[in-house]
């Protein structure tokens, strides 16, 4: 698409989702007006879905690369954009077409070069998304695996960008919001719960390669209260936090175990959407994407743990501590001291 929107001289292009019911002539307006007439490079969607629609972007991807790259994206895999040429001559420079990348890595790939090469970025509201949504407890796991690898690479690639980050701003929002029906989504929790809770077994000798032993202790607590519950499974937002930054920097220090690092990652992601699910089952839209931006807020909180694990991969010799690991060892709090 990108090869014949050069060859044909085209001034911008979009792309859409091909499971799209909701999509109308507007969305293409949306998508391409920005570039034409406002100067921008990249168009992201913004819009409403249903709260379990999305939840490898709500729980992963959209709160993590906006704490990298500084500028909050909504929707960075959202599956519909406007491109600029200028920005598809970028893309096509690439040598990367043959990795995950080209498979359900593309969006995040496209969302995270745009910002981070300093390209002009915006987003439209296009209304309600409706598709073929899955139940995320059975159907995304080489979803989950090619985006969050990667965001993973990209973070290689830029570490020199969002090392030097310190805030957050939002991209501006074209279009009008307003309210829409959406589709109900079915998740099974129990389901969710279970395989988190056999996977804490059998792959706790790779979540120990990954994970720091005080977050690794996190991940055993929780393991226990799936099989004996006291009340409703719950992850805490630190422990998750730590656990995707953790994984962030195994996977920089183990190139050779990338595939099964995250891999692994898909049993603690379940736990993360089944404590979500659990929390936010009688929250309205607008109480849901409060909680989201509390996830948020928690990331960009731990960005300096985060710093300090990548920038020093030895702080961590046979599953010892080293002095020196800021917001590690035995704490349990955030760094601001929230619980």
């Amino acid at each position: 698409i990108f090869q014949l929107a050069r060859n044909l001289g085209a001034k911008a292009c979009c792309v859409v989702d091909s499971d799209l019911r909701s999509i109308t002539p507007e969305w293409i307006d949306l998508l391409i007006r920005p570039i034409m007439f406002a100067g921008y490079d990249f168009v992201a969607p913004y819009y409403h879905r249903h709260k379990y629609d999305g939840t490898i972007t709500n729980s992963i991807v959209y709160p993590l690369t906006r704490a990298l790259y500084g500028l909050r994206v909504r929707q960075p895999i959202g599956g519909e954009f406007g491109i600029s040429a200028r920005l598809i001559e970028r893309y096509l420079k690439r040598d990367d077409w043959e990795t995950d990348v080209a498979r359900y890595g593309i969006d995040v790939w496209m969302t995270t070069i745009a910002i981070a090469e300093g390209f002009r970025v915006c987003q439209s509201f296009l209304g309600a998304k409706l598709h073929d949504a899955k139940d995320p407890g059975s159907d995304l796991s080489a979803m989950l695996q090619q985006v969050v690898g990667s965001v993973f690479l990209l973070m290689q690639e830029y570490e020199n960008v969002w090392q030097q980050k310190e805030s957050t701003e939002p991209a501006e929002l074209f279009g009008f919001r307003f309210d829409v029906g959406l589709d109900p989504i079915h998740v099974n929790v129990d389901r969710m719960i279970q395989t988190f809770a056999r996977s804490a077994g059998e792959l706790r000798e790779v979540w120990s390669m990954a994970l720091h032993p005080a977050t690794m202790r996190g991940v055993e607590e929780l393991a226990r209260q799936a099989v004996t519950p006291q009340g409703p499974f719950h992850m805490e937002d630190d422990l998750w936090v730590r656990i995707v930054l953790d994984f962030a920097c195994a996977y920089k220090r183990s190139p050779l175990s990338r595939g099964v690092i995250v891999k692994s990652l898909t049993a603690l992601y379940l736990a993360r959407v089944a404590s979500f699910v659990n929390e936010t089952e009688t929250m309205v839209a607008s109480e849901v994407e409060d909680r989201i931006e509390k996830l948020c807020l928690t990331f960009e909180e731990w960005k300096p743990y985060l710093r300090q694990r990548w920038n020093n991969p030895e702080a961590l010799v046979n599953g010892e501590e080293k002095e020196g690991l800021e917001y590690a060892g035995n704490r349990t709090e955030s760094p601001t001291g929230r619980g």
